[in-house]
């Protein structure tokens, strides 16, 4: 029931009506594989989100242990600190999302860049807790800007690639996130270069500001300006909206007025797609522990934090050999809703794994299946809940949507990580981290099921 209709993704071309039965069928299956192939456009987005990541997870693996060891900083503190750079980020994907909307993503990318160059020029420098906590602050601000824009650029050409060729968009997003995966898998192992050439945290943060120079000058010039036409669309919509919101009279409900409402508040009193935020919480509160408790566990089995940037290192690898064939496969044979809650059941079996995996070499058996599982779930889920994104929403609000999810998700983890950080040293921790996506799992299952388009919808719900 929750497969994709074989009519979407095998429809014959006029040009093979002719040709011999059999052989067609297999080729006519093959083909929205090879029509598959990303766009010029696609492939900036695609580059964009592994150059963005190279230089961000230069830094960020080795961020708790600055502040814990280097600046002595409590273990509440690091968690708050750590809290806030998701917040700052995640939390405000929504102002990044709704300057999209409004703008289109070229300026927005292009001063994302900016802050994020300055963030970390600071941060290599900053010496207080009060330093540490404004540059953590504009660097998470920074990826708020451009990541929404990225995002909901690459989430609307997967919709228009899958309405040209039938290749599932999932299989588009796919390919994105495998790309932000190398550049996470890139950006430890260049911190741990780094700091085995004794340039310590201070080389990082700078090696970090130095990628992002050289993603601001390629965006510059190879990022297109905004599409006219898009451009009067994005004008026309945005005052109709603020027209009807002036014309509203009260106690008068019509369709029009509907309409009319902020694009802020449509989104916002959209029940399916708050759940779907929700949920999402859950692995993002998830994820977040890959930066504050890994750490914590790698130091404690290992004396030091050294194997931290390999652990990272796996996790990415795993994401750019095995997130394209497993999207693949989910994409073709299970629903939308159904890799989400079993992504998030998967991330839920990594946490509840850690106090029941044997010590292995060196101690970091248990850090090792965390990683394994957290990642897993990660492939199934992610793609699976930005591509009901566009099914949840109008399209003129995917940007404002996009980084709304990323909003709630970024408050879940800021009143998360403060008491995560308060509990480093409780073994009750791991099950209660086990608790967090099972709940989210569960909120999924109030989703619709999901079929990849607007159109599909309705039939999605009802069956």
């Amino acid at each position: 029931m929750n497969r994709p209709e074989p009519a979407r993704t095998d429809a014959p071309e006029p040009a093979n009506a002719g040709a011999p039965a059999g052989a067609p069928a297999e080729e006519k299956r093959r083909r929205p594989r090879l029509a598959s192939a990303p766009t010029p456009y696609l492939r900036l987005l695609t580059v964009t989100q592994f150059a963005f990541n190279t230089g961000f997870y230069a830094v960020l693996p080795y961020l708790a242990t600055h502040l814990g060891s280097g600046l002595g900083m409590a273990g509440w503190l690091v968690g708050l600190v750590l809290g806030l750079r998701t917040f700052s980020q995640q939390g405000l994907f929504v102002v990044g999302g709704a300057l999209t909307d409004r703008y289109g993503p070229r300026p927005v990318v292009l001063a994302g860049c900016a802050l994020r160059i300055t963030g970390f020029g600071w941060l290599a420098f900053a010496g207080s807790t009060a330093t540490v906590i404004a540059a953590v602050l504009l660097i998470g601000f920074a990826a708020a800007l451009f990541s929404p824009a990225v995002e909901s650029e690459a989430a609307r050409e997967a919709v228009r690639h899958e309405r040209d060729t039938g290749a599932p968009r999932a299989h588009v997003l796919a390919l994105f996130s495998a790309a932000g995966q190398a550049g996470a898998f890139i950006g430890p192992l260049l911190g741990s270069l780094l700091l085995l050439l004794g340039g310590g945290f201070r080389a990082a943060c700078l090696a970090g500001a130095v990628v992002f120079v050289g993603v601001l000058a390629g965006h510059a010039r190879l990022m297109p300006r905004a599409d006219p036409v898009r451009k009067r669309e994005r004008e026309r919509d945005w005052n109709r909206e603020r027209g009807a919101d002036r014309a509203q009279t009260p106690g008068t409900v019509t369709r029009a007025a509907q309409r009319g409402r902020s694009s802020w508040r449509v989104v916002f009193t959209n029940r399916p797609f708050l759940l779907l935020c929700l949920a999402y919480s859950g692995y993002l509160v998830s994820y977040n522990q890959l930066y504050l408790s890994l750490p914590v566990e790698v130091e404690r089995a290992t004396g030091s934090g050294a194997a931290l940037g390999w652990l990272f290192a796996l996790s990415s690898l795993l994401v750019v050999v095995a997130q394209v064939p497993l999207t693949r496969f989910s994409a073709h044979r299970i629903a939308p809703r159904t890799a989400l809650v079993t992504g998030l059941a998967v991330v839920a079996a990594g946490f509840a794994a850690v106090p029941l995996t044997p010590a292995g070499p060196g101690g970091l058996l248990p850090g090792a299946v965390l990683v394994v599982l957290l990642t897993l779930g990660q492939m199934l889920l992610v793609p699976a809940a930005r591509g009901l994104v566009p099914d949840l929403v109008e399209d003129r609000q995917l940007g404002l949507a996009t980084g709304a999810l990323s909003s709630v998700s970024g408050i879940a983890v800021l009143a998360g990580s403060a008491a995560t950080g308060a509990l480093l040293d409780a073994p009750v921790r791991w099950a209660v981290l086990a608790a967090v996506p099972l709940a989210g799992a569960a909120l999924a299952f109030t989703l619709p099921v999901g079929r990849g388009g607007k159109e599909q919808r309705t039939r999605a719900v009802a069956g």
